[in-house]
């Protein structure tokens, strides 16, 4: 399962709805969901459904569903409730609340904007095709100014993830793309493997992390693909590329051992790939990681800096961090990062 948005991102945590409960010990429900913005004339606005089983106004959101990260089920769940495909963008707070069964149930969102045809060709491609909106589950939807929404809102608890999406707004970090860096899947080992290293292949564990790498990175519109030439790296992303029908871009920079001999090379291509717009996943090895988080850390505002991983292994094998880049007067900043390690089926 993903790490909640919080994992890396100081001061966004799962905030609950109630004052201290008392069924810590209740089955969890997790969900995940978005909202929804877009900017019209001028005004930011943000996407609202009613659901007639509950007549409320809310978020397009959802239960996960059995070994489903949250990204990729907030990604499926807004695309069920609203009709449309959205890119995820930085994470917003979370709640927490009582159902009326008396449950504990978690919802983790985004921001998100709608996808579009052109701009996430690939992304799109690698998902499963949108189904109508049921209209047992969801009957009404509204583009709403943020202050209307604010009012519409049937829980005054959900204004919550809404104060930050316009606070994000305002400080100019709402408009993002992701930059993704990924540790290749499990390998064979150095020790049992006898060909050449940069030949040493990908183990069936790493294979199955490389295939649940594709709905997380198709969640994030990733429209790019930069691999180390090494075949663990190029096995570990080849399934989203595939999946996404998008050109690999392969580099012998990003191996481990040419990133010994200039890692210079290396920090230049990933502040190639912050200053650039187009949504990017970039895959190497472990060694090489340390120069590449110390330029993430270079162009993150403080906070976010503080939250990347600083010790050894910095990802485990199959994970990924998501940098989510806003771009400013004084150039690309990192203003999000998560964490995302997804599930074994």
């Amino acid at each position: 399962m993903g790490v909640p948005p919080s994992a890396l991102q100081p001061g966004v945590p799962l905030r609950p709805a109630l004052g201290p409960t008392h069924v810590e010990h209740a089955p969890v429900i997790e969900s995940a969901g978005a909202l929804v913005w877009r900017v019209h004339d001028g005004e930011l606005q943000v996407r609202l459904v009613h659901r007639p089983r509950y007549d409320d106004w809310s978020w397009p959101k959802g239960k996960l569903d059995p070994g489903e990260t949250f990204q990729a089920a907030a990604a499926r769940e807004v695309a069920e409730e609203t009709g449309k495909a959205v890119v995820l963008g930085v994470p917003l707070p979370g709640l927490q609340y009582l159902t009326p069964e008396g449950r504990v149930k978690r919802v983790h969102y985004w921001a998100a904007r709608r996808a579009s045809r052109t701009r996430d060709a690939g992304a799109l491609a690698a998902r499963a095709p949108v189904p109508p909106v049921s209209p047992q589950e969801i009957d009404a939807a509204a583009w709403l100014p943020v202050q209307d929404a604010a009012r519409r809102l049937t829980r005054y608890v959900d204004r919550t993830p809404l104060d930050a999406l316009v606070r994000e707004r305002d400080e100019g970090r709402l408009a993002t793309h992701v930059v993704v860096i990924a540790r290749h899947g499990k390998s064979v080992t150095r020790g049992v493997w006898h060909g050449e290293e940069r030949d040493r292949p990908l183990t069936p564990t790493g294979h199955a992390q490389a295939m649940a790498l594709v709905p997380v990175l198709a969640a994030y519109g990733v429209e790019a693909v930069v691999t180390s030439r090494w075949d663990r790296c190029a096995q570990t992303i080849a399934p989203y590329a595939d999946a996404a029908r998008l050109e690999t871009v392969s580099s012998e920079h990003l191996s481990e051992a040419q990133h010994e001999r200039s890692p210079g090379r290396v920090a230049r291509t990933v502040r190639e790939l912050l200053e650039t717009e187009r949504s990017t996943v970039l895959c190497t090895h472990r060694p090489v990681l340390p120069t590449v988080l110390d330029v993430l850390g270079q162009h993150s505002r403080r906070a976010v800096a503080n939250a990347l991983p600083t010790q050894d292994p910095y990802l485990e094998p199959g994970e990924v961090i998501v940098a989510h880049v806003a771009h400013t007067a004084k150039g690309p900043r990192v203003v999000a990062a998560e964490k995302v390690a997804p599930p074994l089926h």
